[in-house]
């Protein structure tokens, strides 16, 4: 690729900021793809990474002959995707990183006009998508099923649970009690079930299936009696607010990881999981109100 066919300062200031940001990114996207490398486990996945990073930093390379400008990566955008990695995943990264590489496409289609030798990168970049694609394989993912498991049974259960408890005893420290008793023998109870049903399944792993739904069902639990443990005693109308602000974020998060890293529609599961969830709850938060004052109960 011949860079001398191109001068930076001729180039609109539009065009100019696209080489400027396309310089960082790759700059970037080297060092995340080598991060990741020395991290992969699988050989051959590895060796994918390893060469994307190389060919990220010859296209960093070429944009800097360009614009004449030295541009240190993006320490924050690294640190952050590093983190995500760890946290969220192999999969879920790499899936984030083709959407980043699509973008990146659409980027370099529109400066191909002024700088031809951009078309040579286009190429890569789909390479680098397909590529992304074919290595994808965590095993967390084949367990997505058995989370899914926990997490919606726990989130229908236990906000139901909580909500009814929340009206009937009107004291945040009692509810809690109740939910952390209810919540780690429903989370005992779900992992056995689940672990009964894939060894008469026949599955091999039905001890790891249902692990990962014991833990999926203990996140939610302590994340919807965390509310309670944190307010004082007479506040039980905000810990309730607060518990279902926060369904909705377990429930946004969990499916935006899910839609991500399985490719599957965001919107529907979203809407279906929260309007199962909030209908349970608004059931029980009235059987709760019912009982009361059927039962004449003043705590």
């Amino acid at each position: 690729m011949d860079s001398n066919k191109v001068d930076f300062k001729t180039l609109s200031a539009e065009d100019q900021a696209a080489v400027l940001g396309a310089q960082r990114d790759e700059e970037t996207g080297a060092l995340l793809y080598a991060y990741m490398s020395k991290h992969e486990k699988k050989p051959e996945n590895s060796k994918v990474l390893l060469q994307m990073s190389t060919d990220e930093k010859m296209h960093a390379a070429f944009w800097q002959s360009i614009s004449g400008q030295q541009i240190k990566p993006d320490r924050l955008k690294l640190l952050r995707l590093k983190a995500l990695t760890r946290i969220l995943g192999y999969t879920f990264m790499l899936k984030r990183i083709a959407q980043d590489e699509g973008l990146a496409v659409t980027g370099y289609e529109r400066l191909q006009s002024a700088i031809p030798e951009a078309g040579a990168m286009l190429v890569d970049e789909k390479r680098h998508e397909q590529e992304l694609i074919g290595m994808l394989n965590e095993e967390r993912l084949q367990y997505v099923g058995s989370m899914v498991l926990g997490l919606n049974d726990a989130l229908v259960e236990l906000t139901g649970t909580i909500a009814g408890l929340s009206f009937a005893l009107q004291n945040t420290r009692m509810v809690a009690l109740s939910g952390i008793i209810t919540g780690v023998s429903a989370t005992l109870s779900m992992a056995a079930s689940n672990y009964l049903a894939e060894r008469a399944d026949g599955n091999t792993n039905a001890l790891k299936s249902s692990v990962y739904t014991g833990v999926a069902y203990l996140i939610t639990v302590a994340l919807l009696v965390l509310p309670y443990l944190l307010l004082p005693d007479n506040l039980w109308a905000v810990a309730l607010a607060a518990m279902i602000l926060v369904v909705v974020l377990v429930i946004l998060a969990f499916n935006y990881y899910v839609s991500v890293a399985k490719t599957v529609p965001f919107r529907r599961r979203f809407m279906e999981m929260i309007t199962i969830s909030m209908g349970v709850m608004v059931i029980a938060f009235l059987i709760g109100l019912l009982a009361k004052a059927l039962l004449g109960v003043n705590i």
